[in-house]
Parts: C-alpha cells; structure tokens; sequence
C-alpha cells in the first residue's frame, strides 16, 4: 500500500513538472502550420513557419522537421489524420522531442492532438509566452508572464493529464489522477489571486509615477514596431546612457520585453521622455496581449508614438500593416504617431544622405509622416529629432525650456 502511494505520488510530481513546463530548451522540434483554403492571407505558409522557426530558435531549441498542410477548416485534431501520422514519422525519425503549432490550439484540440502524437505539444502561444518569460527582467515584467501562463495553463490541465492513462489504463490511476487534477486547479487559481494582487500593488506604484511625468508636462514619446525592427537600437541611440546600462540589442525575437524610459534632450532644448516597448508580432492572442499589459499602459499614456519598421524586410508592409491592426485593437488608432523607417544603411547605395530610395512606398498610413533613418548607424538622427518636435508642437504639446521643471 505504502509503495502504491509512493509510485503514485512520484507520478503525480512528474505531472506536475509537466504541466508547470513551456519551455523547449535544447529540444529538437518539428513545426506544423495549416493554411485555410479561400482565406485571404498576406502571409504565405513559408512567412508564417520562417516566423515560427525564429521563435523556435529563441526559445533555444533545434527545427529538425516541418509539416504544412492547406485545408478548408481546422480538425478537431488542428490538422487531418493523415497529417496526424506523418507528424508521427517524421517524429520517430527525427527523435524530435517536441511538435510546435503555428496557431493557438484550443484545449479540446490539444487533448486529441496530444493523445495521437503521444509528443509533447505546445502551439505558438505557449510559444511566445516561453519567450517572454526567458526576457522579462523587471519584477512587474517577471509577474505579468506568470500570469498570463498560469491563465494560459489553467483550462488545458485535464489534457496535461493525460499521461497518466497511458501509465497503467485508467482503473487504479483516473481517480488518483482527477484528485492531483483538482489540486492543480487549485494551486493554479490561488498562484493567479496571489500574482493578480502583487500586480496591482505594482501598478498602483506606476500610476503615481505617471501621474508625476505628467504634472512635469513633459512630453512623453513611445517607441512601437514589430519584434526586431530596431527599436531598442534606437532607443540607444537617442538616449545617452550617462552612466546608465544600455537597453539589450540582440538579433532575437522579444528581446526587449519590459518599458524602459529615459529623458532625451529635444533639438529646442526641452526635454522629452522616450520608451522602448516590446515589439508586436502577427498572430497575437488574447493571452499574449494580457502580457503586454505595462506595454499597453505605457503607450496609452503617450503623446507621440514612434512606429519603427525594418524597410529591409521582405514582409515590411505586413509588420507595419500587423502594428497598425493591433494599435487599432487597442483602442490607439487616434494616437499621433511618426512612422520612423529604420535600416536604410542596408539598402543598394545607401549613405546618410540617401532619400529611402528602394523601401516600399506602401508603408504605413497615407496621412502619416516618414522619416528614414539607420540606427545602427546613427544616420539622420538630428532629422528625427527635429520632426518628433515639430509633431509635438502640432498636437499642442507645451515643450519646457532648457532649466525648467523636470520632476517625475
């Protein structure tokens, strides 16, 4: 009886492990994306997996194998059964650890998919969160990923579960199984209380520093873009550190995830307080934007939005049009905003005098003003700077003179 507990409770802890488990570190993986028939798409199979590969590749794991499919619907297994035991091969084949979906899985879906691949699954939700959670660096940051994995987690338990059938059969482990099932739930749901009031103690905090920025009517401008277009290059390059540590710059997807601000210094003399943000990416679902929250909070409390774009990308006016539909999703859209379009370095003949010869000229809204720039290289920065004034002083933003007061 006393080495049943045991085996049972050594079962139960390696569940545990798993079910607590996103990430992919050192795996091999194999990525599956489905492209709907008849559904007008600007990102090809071949865009949306590159996509996912990058992700892959941040996470820290191995692309050993890739499956598409091109279907009229989803299955209730994501993709067909055939597909389904052509995963399976390739798996064996490939002594691949783990299969990744390019799409949110629905908790019914991974249940089935999990129960045929006999694999671990994870789909690009639990992806990104994984991503986020290896570069949140601010306590809040740390916090916020948490929540939305615990939040995330928590309706997909029953299918993290399911190993434990496989085990012995269901009689002697379903009811033992079921037990640890309503424990984890209950874990799950007081972790979330538990985090929900730390955040909100956090927030408080933050919404008094705001509150300071703005009696101090400083200007307050935010860096947006997709994930690796440049904006912590920027940042950098228009924020003296003094002293300070630079934000990260790595050629990674996520790599800035927490706000940072610093005071820059406008061409007239007055200051302004500048944001790098987390970039955005095609695809997000309600769980990942629940971790953009500090994001989104800083970006609302903004005067000028920077929206930066790598015009050197064969996808650019996919991303830009991505920022754009999710700005708009968050309720931004009327948010001033200069399109800032970064790299320029890297097109044919380029100098710091060029004119963005050779960039899309579809980029962006038809009302909105451009100004090319190299980050890297520190081109045209006195440019942007002389424009991010002139759009402060057209939306009536009081810029303070040299001398004046600078307390938030």
């Amino acid at each position: 009886m006393k080495a049943g507990r045991s085996r049972r409770r050594r079962a139960a802890e390696q569940a545990a492990e798993e079910t607590a488990s996103l990430t992919v570190e050192s795996e091999r993986a194999i990525l599956v994306a489905l492209e709907l028939r008849n559904h007008r798409n600007p990102w090809s199979l071949e865009d949306t997996l590159r996509e996912l590969a990058y992700l892959t590749e941040t996470a820290g794991a191995e692309v050993v194998g890739q499956i598409t499919q091109r279907s009229a619907r989803y299955a209730h297994t994501y993709v067909g059964k055939g597909k389904l035991e052509e995963i399976n091969e390739l798996v064996a084949e490939t002594e691949a650890g783990v299969v990744i979906f390019d799409d949110e899985l629905t908790p019914t879906q991974q249940r089935n998919v999990e129960s045929a691949l006999e694999v671990k699954v994870i789909d690009r939700t639990a992806l990104i969160l994984d991503v986020f959670g290896r570069h949140a660096r601010t306590y809040e940051g740390k916090l916020q990923v948490e929540l939305a994995q615990h939040q995330y987690l928590l309706p997909r338990l029953v299918g993290q579960w399911s190993h434990l059938e496989r085990l012995g059969g269901g009689i002697g482990t379903r009811g033992p199984g079921e037990t640890q099932l309503e424990t984890d739930r209950r874990l799950i749901r007081k972790r979330i209380q538990k985090i929900t009031r730390d955040l909100e103690g956090v927030r408080r905090r933050r919404t008094l520093q705001m509150g300071r920025r703005k009696s101090a009517s400083i200007p307050i401008v935010s860096l947006v873009g997709y994930t690796n277009a440049g904006k912590s290059t920027l940042f950098n390059a228009l924020s003296p550190s003094g002293g300070r540590t630079k934000v990260d710059v790595a050629d990674q997807l996520f790599s800035t995830l927490d706000p940072v601000t610093r005071r820059i210094r406008l061409p007239s003399g007055g200051p302004m307080l500048l944001t790098d943000t987390v970039g955005f990416i095609q695809k997000l679902s309600p769980t990942v934007v629940a971790a953009f929250r500090a994001t989104l909070e800083e970006l609302s409390e903004s005067d000028l939005l920077l929206h930066v774009v790598d015009i050197t990308h064969p996808k650019s006016a996919e991303q830009a049009d991505v920022v754009e539909t999710t700005l708009r999703e968050l309720g931004l859209e009327d948010k001033p905003r200069l399109l800032v379009l970064n790299k320029m370095d890297l097109l044919p003949q380029a100098s710091d005098e060029s004119d963005g010869s050779g960039a899309p000229a579809s980029l962006g809204r038809q009302d909105q003003n451009k100004v090319f720039i190299s980050a890297a290289k520190g081109w045209n920065m006195d440019s942007l700077l002389q424009e991010i004034e002139a759009q402060l002083m057209a939306i009536d933003k009081p810029l303070l003179a040299v001398g004046g007061s600078t307390n938030y």
